[in-house]
């Protein structure tokens, strides 16, 4: 399983890239492992402002579909594009092509409630 250590974590398989005050979000290898053949990702909060722990959109796999969670308080201010053709990069590459949406950060003191790599291992 692959899990960076130079990324960011929540218990509902998000991932965090933080530079500055902006956030790239995804889903963990785990996550996209867990779900099967991604055909969908459907974001439509672009330009709103989420708290920590909403929903900003759902994945829609081969045979499920699974809400994805705001891992921070913030404006989503930016949606893979690239998704919308080619859905199965989150499946090829959760932590490059495969990220879903940008945000900028409202309250960075969330930080501290998410989890680094080691922890979130021995989450799942």
């Amino acid at each position: 399983m692959n899990i960076p250590t130079n990324l960011k974590y929540t218990r509902d398989h998000e991932w965090v890239r933080v530079e500055g005050e902006t956030a790239t979000v995804g889903i963990t290898d785990y996550a996209q492992s867990q779900l099967g053949d991604i055909v969908f990702v459907d974001v439509q909060t672009v330009s709103e402002t989420l708290s920590q722990g909403e929903v900003f959109g759902a994945i829609e796999a081969v045979k499920t579909v699974a809400d994805a969670f705001m891992p921070l308080s913030g404006e989503v201010t930016e949606v893979n594009g690239a998704l919308e053709s080619e859905p199965q990069s989150v499946n090829q590459d959760p932590y490059g092509k495969g990220w879903l949406i940008r945000i900028k950060i409202a309250r960075p003191e969330e930080l501290a409630n998410l989890l680094n790599a080691d922890t979130y291992e021995s989450l799942i």
